[in-house]
């Protein structure tokens, strides 16, 4: 059974960094996509950044030059450092993966999501 389970959101003001983890357990194939989400109230789902198994990266427009995805093999652990945070990227973020190895932001395209931990940037 594949879990995914976040940490290290919380409130900030803004300006301010954040980093996000992903822990993931029980996935065992050698190709897949990781990648970020977040969800702001009203919203739709958002794609934030996406890691594949060879380390090719995307970062969506909204975010690019202040989130880096990257990702602790060891560990098997997903990362989302976040910096200059502004008051419009308070959502929850979710991680989530698939099996096929494809640098989409399509949520659809996910099979296996985490259960979110919250973002929040005030002015």
């Amino acid at each position: 059974q594949v879990q995914l389970v976040e940490s290290g959101g919380g409130s900030v003001q803004a300006g301010g960094s954040l980093r996000l983890s992903c822990a993931v357990y029980g996935y065992t194939g050698s190709t897949y996509s990781m990648a970020w989400f977040r969800q702001a109230p009203g919203k739709e789902r958002e794609g934030v950044a996406v890691r594949l198994s060879d380390g090719r990266t995307r970062v969506a427009d909204s975010v690019r030059g202040r989130f880096t995805i990257s990702q602790d093999n060891a560990k098997n652990t997903l990362y989302l450092q976040m910096n200059s945070l502004e008051p419009e990227d308070t959502a929850m973020y979710y991680c989530a993966k698939a099996w096929n190895g494809d640098l989409t932001l399509n949520p659809n395209k996910y099979n296996y999501w985490g259960q979110g931990t919250q973002v929040t940037v005030s002015s």
